[in-house]
């Protein structure tokens, strides 16, 4: 998709990069650099090792890294703002202390830098802001009038110029299992950014309780904006670039996730894993060290002064995966399905660019291919990598469990009875498949359902603990309390709280029966039949025609004539639906001053084609962002998507998060 006119993302990644610079530069000479290791990645998406190096950081180690020798006096932490790197910080800080005095007194922190002849001087970093509560840690630690805490505010990271993510890796289990809202203010800041550079969403279009919450919290953010800032009339009036902000929260359709990605990028993310962008493969299957190693990024620069010993863990190498690998832009929103016959395709035309030397026979037509030399061979070495790719990828789709995982995954979606299932199920828990695996499957029965059996439910706990071990009692405990994995009877006492997909499956179109997956008419091909409901949801408020065709049984493409007024704008039309979605529906309009909008309009112009973000709070997976590209393709004519989440999950980090 072509990076939108109205948030220019590269402007977000140097934004941020200048922050953290600034903060570098406030600490003069040379300086050790501890760094969370949650923050690596994020921040080796726009920071090299070598521009940190030209601010001064020395060396760079892990904040949970035991070291307690280094070469310079100025030490500084950049960890996230939490509990546990608070007393991290600390205990490193002693750590350090001791080495210096061959002692060390708790309560006589505030002497650390008292060694003769040099003062050591401690910084402290905090993103995305510093906390009354990590500084009562500081406090009460005795090292708070020993350190300079500064904040650096890292809230959205361009992964692609349409994908804006907060990169929290935690705040699933923060948002569900722990009930901790601290993502959704963290959320509000970061679309208040937005709103802060190109004026107000017109309309804010959410389902789902902490989706509420997040709008409350960017109204009330909007409000004491203008209470505070008088200075600018027109700074917070309704934008003339951006459309509406649409807010899905993870709790109305926890399904999608658990389901089975099988796009490419998706099956990618479900067999090796994509984190901030990059994968880790065997170098074997990588080749060569390629440009992108050039420089050194944050995520892998942080050493000790020893070169590593090679272990087999090491052999594996990091490899970016963005739009600026024109094969992987090609295939990521693809169906796996076709991406054997599309690389065939490229091989065969590279291959017949290649000999096209032999038809060069004058000195310019020699110049001419010598010029697309250098293309041909990094598109060769592209070919080959995903080649692999998709080799390594086959390994695991053509195994047999994935297979029957998969069609009992797309039989309890298609509303088969359960019960017919669960002896494929029973078979793969007896043949030790991924406890991930099976633990999906049956969470996706219990949404589908509305909870097992009390005596299917039970059999199945005490077959799981027997295979896999009575340590998981605490992994189904919490799959209980998240209401992932219930009995019929515990579900129903829970109340009617629950998102009805028996009662959408038809109205919302969620399984297509015929899918394309060469040349797609509709989403579901990213699930080869299933289509999202979140995706749905959103195609409520943007294909209205599309969708209330749909819910009426008529297929077409456009959906012309299906009842719905074209100009019903946020979720009219559809409140019937939405009475079997989990959580409140919100449709919120933002209004400004008439000669304020007007003023923004003639500064900026009016634009007939505006940005549409779509929210996700709690995460998303890399299939519904194929849908949302997909949808964005179709409406290309009347408006850009962006999509923006808190973090990319997957079913497998769902589970590995209730496991922790």
């Amino acid at each position: 998709m072509a990076p939108p006119p109205g948030i220019d993302t590269t402007r977000i990644k140097d934004t941020a990069l200048k922050d953290l610079l600034d903060l570098l530069e406030g600490v003069r000479g040379k300086k050790v650099l501890f760094l969370d290791r949650t923050l690596s990645g994020p921040v080796g998406l726009f920071a090299k090792f070598s521009v940190l190096q030209d601010y001064g950081v020395d060396k760079i180690f892990w904040l949970d890294e035991p070291v307690t020798e280094h070469p310079q006096k100025n030490i500084v932490y950049l960890a996230r703002c939490t509990i546990k790197n608070a007393y991290t910080i600390a205990s490193k800080l002693a750590s350090l202390c001791h080495y210096v005095f061959t002692y060390w007194d708790n309560n006589q922190i505030k002497n650390n830098a008292k060694i003769p002849g040099q003062e050591f001087e401690y910084s402290v970093f905090l993103t995305p802001r510093r906390t009354l509560v990590c500084e009562k840690i500081f406090e009460d630690e005795g090292i708070l009038g020993e350190i300079a805490i500064r904040e650096f505010p890292l809230y959205f990271l361009p992964l692609e110029p349409d994908l804006l993510s907060l990169e929290l890796e935690s705040s699933f289990e923060e948002l569900y299992l722990r009930k901790d809202h601290t993502s959704i203010f963290y959320s509000a800041r970061a679309l208040m950014s937005i709103q802060r550079r190109h004026g107000l969403f017109p309309r804010i279009i959410g389902k789902g309780d902490r989706a509420r919450k997040l709008a409350d919290q960017l109204i009330r953010m909007r409000t004491e904006e203008d209470v505070a800032d008088g200075s600018s009339p027109f700074a917070l009036t309704p934008s003339s670039v951006l459309g509406e902000l649409i807010v899905i929260d993870r709790d109305v359709d926890f399904v999608t996730p658990l389901m089975t990605q099988l796009t490419y990028e998706g099956l990618i993310d479900e067999t090796i894993g994509i984190y901030n962008c990059k994968i880790e493969l065997d170098a074997a299957l990588v080749g060569p060290p390629q440009q992108q190693q050039q420089s050194g990024n944050v995520d892998s620069a942080s050493s000790s002064s020893k070169p590593p010993v090679p272990t087999a863990q090491q052999k594996k190498r990091p490899v970016l995966l963005s739009s600026e690998d024109k094969l992987f832009d090609n295939l990521r929103d693809t169906n796996f399905a076709i991406v054997g016959n599309l690389l065939n395709k490229v091989a065969r035309r590279l291959n017949d660019d290649y000999e096209g030397r032999h038809q060069a026979k004058t000195v310019s037509e020699i110049r001419q291919f010598v010029s697309k030399l250098g293309g041909l061979q990094q598109e060769h070495q592209s070919l080959r990598l995903h080649t692999g790719l998709a080799e390594e990828i086959m390994k695991h789709t053509r195994s047999e469990m994935f297979n029957k995982a998969l069609e009992v995954q797309q039989n309890l979606v298609a509303g088969v009875d359960p019960s017919s299932q669960h002896d494929a199920i029973e078979e793969l828990i007896a043949r030790a498949a991924p406890l991930e695996s099976v633990l999906r499957l049956l969470c996706v029965e219990s949404f589908m359902s509305s909870g097992l059996k009390p005596k299917d439910f039970e059999n199945f706990k005490r077959e799981i603990l027997q295979a896999y071990g009575y340590q998981h009692v605490l992994t189904l405990d919490a799959l209980e309390r998240l209401g992932f994995l219930q009995s019929r009877t515990a579900a129903t006492a829970s109340g009617p709280a629950r998102t009805s997909y028996a009662n959408l499956r038809k109205p919302l179109r969620l399984i297509v029966d015929e899918v394309n997956e060469h040349d797609p008419d509709d989403i579901s091909y990213v699930y080869s039949g299933y289509a999202p409901l979140s995706i749905r949801l959103v195609q409520c408020v943007v294909q209205k025609p599309l969708m209330a065709a749909a819910a009426k049984g008529r297929r077409g493409e456009d959906g012309t004539n299906a009842g719905v007024n074209a100009g019903a704008v946020g979720w009219r039309g559809f409140e019937d639906i939405l009475k079997n979605v989990k959580g409140k529906t919100f449709d919120e309009p933002q209004r400004g001053e008439e000669k304020a909008v007007r003023a923004r309009n003639i500064l900026n112009g009016q634009n007939d084609k505006k940005v549409t973000v779509v929210f996700f709070l709690g995460g998303c997976t890399f299939t519904e962002i194929s849908a949302l590209r997909f949808i964005g393709r179709r409406e290309e004519a009347r408006r850009q998507f962006v999509i923006a989440t808190t973090s990319i999950i997957n079913g497998n980090k769902i589970i590995k998060a209730a496991s922790a």
